[in-house]
């Protein structure tokens, strides 16, 4: 009943924790299973139920949906078998620049899978797609003019230069080809709009080889704040001080604000932005179209050290190495901006600044696997890494999500322990406890046993309790006083098992747990068993439906209750769990342990 009602309807089901002593959530998996019910139908209503069923006995709410689906279906089909015939084309704005930079980005100008995208055929002209984008952006063909996109030698991404009017004349699909050598169907292109005083749309200025388009980025050192603030058309032999009043304006600071330029460089691998001479000419500083000139206000050297990024070059060296990880524990989540090249300690104390702990040495980490969405197996060890970017690298991906719990003691000093979980079986089957043991490593097995005796109940105050090492519901080793029992008799490992299909192919699963019994020579299959059933404590009705059988190797040979078990066993050293054992076929009704693969 209990299988039927809890185990047979699918749902979720948890693996052991494979970290001890960490709270985290268990690795979860679906279950599949298969449902039966019995339905039981009158002779007379046959007909009625057991029929082809036709469009008029469909609800309409499914009709409809199924339609929908249909028709879904066939628009993905449709739109690959006719993706040669398109052309992707992607159209960047100032709005998208003012929307992403600051937020989203903040190298570069723009990310091209959040800008408006169109799907044209390749035969379309050019000139017709402009018309389709002022109906769509509302601006005048003539105000219009694109720019196509290159990517620089430093894998950098800048509007290169305008369309010709030739190159406006040509289908969308040759111009594609013309401008992207990579051919992966997508025309990347900047709209450029001049904007009026009262901030309508004009045709943009006539540019000559002596003009470059730059773009300008405004950064606030007061609030850490990088924005996108417009572009201007400038001489190549002209001068950034020319343009500084030009720029006041746009930042909206007073027209004889002093200001420091730089010029955003590259970020890969590493940032370059360097200062930019403002007395000296845009030519002999080789600056082009596309350039990218962030600015700010001059700081005076006490305004400087109150800030913690007080200039560009520094502020985007923090942006490029810092990482935002999502801090898990039991309760609390914490959103941490940290730099990757912040040390151990550093993430530590921050942690235990946020949750109100004083010591931040009782503050463990663990990293987070990237493909099952969990914590590692294994913990942090007690500054066992340098800096925050390797506690987030799992293989060649990098991961937001790092893990803490407090314990109770300092970590240095839990990494000398040796944490055990150990099962303390009683002499009959009752529900087995599960003790946690910390000892020094150095401790030996007797400390061990000592130490449980302060947590178990014994029968009496001498018994003697015996340690036994598990492996995935085998023994693995066996005591020594239990090796040599005499000619007569002999100790073998009884483990229950179930049988699985998996690939056309049967294979034994071990379960439960596992024990030695003594058998004797000349002893039947049905004595062994009600001693089995004694020591187990298992029902008359329950039991009936075991099945027992000699495994070797893996292989089950199922016995008779007439069978001589003895017989089955003739080899003494039972040194390995592998090699012999008695197997008892049942199904495995007992709740699920998290310990037994530890």
């Amino acid at each position: 009943m209990k299988r039927a009602l809890e185990e047979q309807y699918g749902g979720e089901e948890e693996l052991p924790q494979t970290n001890p002593g960490f709270n985290n959530t268990p690795f979860k998996f679906t279950k599949y299973s298969n449902a039966y019910m019995l339905v039981y139908i009158r002779e007379s209503d046959k007909d009625k139920i057991i029929c082809n069923v036709d469009e008029k006995d469909i609800a309409e709410h499914l009709k409809i949906r199924l339609k929908k689906e249909q028709e879904e279906e066939d628009d993905k089909r449709r739109y690959k078998a006719q993706a040669h015939l398109y052309t992707i084309i992607k159209v960047a704005r100032d709005e998208d620049l003012l929307e992403q930079i600051g937020k989203d980005i903040y190298f570069d100008l723009v990310d091209h899978d959040k800008v408006r995208s169109f799907r044209i055929q390749k035969q379309t002209p050019f000139n017709d797609f402009k018309e389709e984008l002022a109906k769509e952006f509302g601006i005048p063909v003539q105000y219009q003019r694109y720019w196509i996109w290159a990517k620089r030698q430093n894998h950098t991404y800048r509007p290169n230069r305008p369309l010709t009017p030739q190159e406006e004349a040509q289908p969308v699909g040759q111009l594609r080809d013309m401008s992207n050598k990579a051919h992966n169907a997508e025309l990347k292109l900047f709209l450029e709009v001049g904007c009026g005083p009262d901030l309508r749309p004009i045709p943009p200025p006539d540019k000559t080889r002596e003009d470059i388009m730059l773009f300008f980025k405004l950064y606030d050192p007061e609030k850490g704040e990088l924005r996108y603030v417009g572009r201007l058309l400038v001489k190549l032999s002209g001068k950034p001080i020319e343009y500084i009043a030009k720029l006041n304006q746009m930042a909206g600071f007073a027209p004889d604000e002093e200001i420091d330029l730089y010029e955003e460089i590259k970020f890969e691998p590493c940032v370059m932005c360097e200062h930019l001479d403002k007395r000296c000419s845009f030519r002999l500083s080789q600056i082009e179209d596309g350039d990218i000139i962030c600015f700010q206000k001059s700081l005076p050297i006490a305004s400087e050290e109150a800030c913690q990024y007080p200039d560009v070059p520094s502020f985007l060296e923090y942006v490029h190495n810092r990482q935002v990880p999502l801090v898990c524990g039991d309760l609390l989540n914490i959103l941490l901006s940290r730099s990757k090249i912040h040390t151990y300690d550093d993430v530590v104390e921050r942690v235990a600044h946020k949750i109100g702990l004083d010591d931040p040495s009782k503050i463990r980490l663990t990293s987070h696997n990237c493909y099952s969405q969990q914590p590692k197996p294994q913990p942090i060890k007690y500054r066992g890494v340098e800096t925050l970017s390797e506690m987030l690298v799992h293989y060649n991906q990098t991961s937001d999500i790092l893990y803490y719990e407090v314990l109770d003691i300092p970590l240095p000093e839990l990494q000398g322990l040796k944490n055990l979980k150990v099962a303390f079986h009683h002499a009959t089957k009752d529900e087995v406890v599960i003790h946690n043991i910390r000892l020094p490593k150095q401790s030996t097995i007797g400390d061990v046993i000592d130490e449980l005796k302060t947590k178990v109940e014994l029968s009496h105050p001498n018994a003697e309790l015996r340690l036994l090492e598990v492996f995935y519901h085998k023994i693995y080793k066996v005591p020594e006083e239990e090796k040599n029992l005499g000619l007569n008799n002999r100790l073998i490992h009884v483990y229950h098992f179930s049988k699985e299909t998996a690939q056309n192919q049967m294979q034994v699963q071990n379960f439960g747990e596992p024990f030695f019994l003594v058998i004797h020579e000349g002893e039947t299959l049905a004595e062994v068993k009600l001693r089995i059933q004694k020591k187990l404590q298992v029902s008359d009705e329950e039991f009936s439906k075991w099945k027992f059988a000699f495994m070797s190797l893996g292989q089950p040979e199922y016995l008779q209750d007439s069978d001589i078990v003895f017989k089955r066993f003739q080899r003494r050293d039972v040194y390995g769990a592998w090699e012999q054992y008695l197997g008892l076929e049942h199904s495995d009704t007992s709740p699920r342990r998290t310990y037994v693969n530890q």
